[in-house]
C-alpha cells in the first residue's frame, strides 16, 4: 500500500552551514565592529545562542540570521525568537530555538484537513511526524498539494514517498 510521511525537520548541515555564514556577515560587517556580538549554535539542542552589546545589535543580528536563513533556502518559520533576553553582566543574550518535528495540535489539524478534503486517504500521527496511507499514488498526491496550500504554520516536508 503506497505511503508517505509528512514532516517538519532542518537538516543539521545546512543549519550548521548558515549559522556560520551570519558569524562571517557579523564579522564583516561595520556597524558591528568594536562590539562583542556573537551566534552560537548547540547543534544537540538546535538552540541559536545570541550575544551582544545592546538591543540594537541584537535586532540587527536577527535580521542577518533571517537573511542566511532565506539565502540557504531554509524557512524562517523554523526559528522561534520568543521575547526572552536575559542579562550577563554587560552582555544581553537570547536564546532562539529552532523547531523541529510536528507538535500535537498542529498534526491533529492536518489529519483533520486531511480527512475534510474527503480523500480516500488514512492519515496517522507517529509521534512527530504524519503517516499517509491510501491504495492509489495520484491520491497521495493531492494529500501533497492540498497540505501545500494549507497554512498550518510550519513548513512541512514530504518524504519516503512509496
Amino acid at each position: 500500500m503506497p505511503s508517505l510521511d509528512i514532516v517538519s525537520k532542518v537538516d543539521a548541515q545546512t543549519l550548521d552551514n548558515t549559522i556560520n555564514s551570519a558569524k562571517r556577515e557579523i564579522g564583516n560587517r561595520y556597524d558591528f565592529k568594536g562590539t562583542n556580538s556573537d551566534v552560537e549554535l548547540d547543534k544537540k539542542s538546535f538552540l541559536i545562542t545570541i550575544t551582544t552589546d545592546n538591543e540594537m545589535s541584537l535586532d540587527q543580528i536577527e535580521k542577518v540570521l533571517i537573511g542566511q536563513f532565506v539565502k540557504n533556502k531554509l524557512d524562517s518559520d523554523y526559528l522561534d525568537f520568543g521575547k526572552e533576553r536575559y542579562a550577563a553582566g554587560n552582555m544581553i543574550k537570547k536564546d532562539v530555538k529552532v523547531n523541529q518535528g510536528i507538535d500535537r495540535e498542529t498534526a491533529k489539524k492536518i489529519v483533520k484537513s486531511i480527512k475534510e478534503a474527503k480523500f480516500k486517504a488514512q492519515a496517522s500521527i507517529m509521534d512527530d511526524q504524519i503517516r499517509v496511507q491510501s491504495k492509489k499514488i495520484d491520491i497521495l498526491q493531492d494529500v501533497i498539494a492540498h497540505c501545500r496550500q494549507g497554512d498550518f504554520g510550519i513548513p512541512l516536508q514530504f518524504i519516503n514517498f512509496k
